[in-house]
């Protein structure tokens, strides 16, 4: 008989491999389902065509990607095979980037394929979105599991742009800040320098300081400029590594004031990510793998990790997620009340809609705070400049008197 590859969750939510022998994939699918496993995929071992196509980094616009979402939804809903709704957007779809990738999908559906093994095939989605619809296909409730993804979203990218908006004022006038200190160190200073060694008057400190930084600035500017791009494109470089989004997130997690701002909203997105799966009749196991997998955070993700092998070994997620010690302890005890009445998914929405509250109202108490810093920052520095320029005028003025 021919052999499969078999991924599959048992009863307890963990992910297994094997592989198996039947008469055809269908067959192993109905008899993995007999026995109450949660089937992921089952492929011909031997089967080239059916491997994740490598090499495809590719940068999901999620916008768009929702827009084709609600549009596949809507043809769905009124009746139209899967294949039919591929087909109709595959040809459509006004995203250059998307269009090929639901027409490869399509072709994927054509063959035999599942719509989550064909989703995931493209290593592009969210790990979510493709276990949503490996639960919808279970169900067969693939429309109202993708409703619930959607909502998901929606309140993902509306927290996201309402953060994003937010933070564009402090950083143009973090920008214009350091414009002008260049302007000022590198152009304004050295021409007062040249007129002040016309004279050969004794200096303040102040205005040697100010004067002795202005040439160096101005003679080694070209080279401070391109060591400052290399050091960028370095730290973009590192940072793009596991060990260094490790460190940028543990130094993110210790910054005063902003790094507990930016921990609640790791924890409301873990909270929404993990209240869709839920609700979407995955197990919780199973839930927490996708979850761990889903974040951005590299710290969060080794915690959820930690925290579902507890899980899995039969503490509560509460006690799991309290055992990392990364996580408020107002969630723990919300998610514990959750997990005692038997409302799990409800709860976790309510710490998700908590902290995103909660990020939003201290975001803006903290640009409330750094707005007004930067502009004290900007007068001092101005006024420090021309009054150390202009005290030896003055000096000079009160001599010829």
């Amino acid at each position: 008989m021919p052999e499969y590859a078999l991924k599959y969750a048992d009863a307890r939510g963990e992910i297994r491999q094997e592989i198996v022998e039947g008469a055809s994939e269908q067959e192993i699918r109905d008899r993995m389902a007999q026995q109450g496993f949660l089937v992921y995929s089952v492929r011909p071992r031997a089967a080239l065509s059916l491997a994740p196509k490598p090499g495809r980094r590719r940068k999901l616009d999620l916008e768009k990607f929702l827009i084709f979402n609600q549009q596949f939804i809507t043809l769905f809903r009124a009746g139209l095979p899967i294949l039919k709704c591929l087909d109709l957007l595959g040809d459509r779809l006004t995203d250059a980037r998307l269009s090929p990738v639901i027409r490869e999908i399509r072709d994927d559906v054509k063959k035999g394929s599942l719509l989550s093994e064909a989703f995931q095939r493209q290593q592009l989605f969210p790990p979510i979105y493709v276990t949503s619809i490996m639960a919808g296909e279970r169900s067969g409730a693939l429309g109202e599991v993708l409703d619930r993804y959607l909502a998901y979203q929606r309140l993902v990218l509306a927290v996201r742009k309402k953060i994003v908006l937010s933070l564009i004022y402090p950083s143009v006038l973090v920008v214009l800040v350091i414009g002008l200190i260049v302007f000022l160190v590198t152009f304004v200073v050295p021409r007062f320098a040249e007129l002040y060694s016309t004279t050969n008057a004794a200096l303040p400190a102040p205005t040697r300081l100010l004067i002795a930084v202005g040439l160096a600035a101005e003679q080694f500017i070209v080279i401070g400029a391109v060591a400052l791009v290399l050091l960028i494109l370095g730290g973009r470089y590192y940072l793009r590594t596991d060990a260094g989004r490790a460190m940028a997130d543990r130094i993110k997690a210790r910054a005063p004031l902003l790094g507990e701002i930016w921990l609640k909203y790791q924890v409301a997105q873990l909270a929404r990510l993990l209240a869709t799966l839920l609700s979407g009749g995955i197990p919780l196991v199973q839930g927490m793998e996708t979850a761990s997998q889903s974040v951005d955070s590299p710290l969060l993700r080794s915690a959820l990790s930690e925290a579902q092998k507890r899980v899995r070994e039969g503490q509560s997620l509460s006690g799991a997620l309290a055992s990392t010690g990364l996580l408020p302890g107002l969630a723990i005890d919300m998610i514990e009340v959750g997990e005692s009445t038997g409302a799990l998914p409800q709860m976790l929405n309510s710490v998700a809609e908590f902290y995103e509250d909660d990020v939003n109202t201290r975001m803006q108490a903290a640009l409330s705070l750094i707005e007004p810093s930067i502009m004290i920052f900007m007068g001092l520095f101005v006024a420090f400049v021309l009054v150390s320029l202009y005290l030896p005028i003055f000096s000079l003025a009160d001599a010829m008197k």
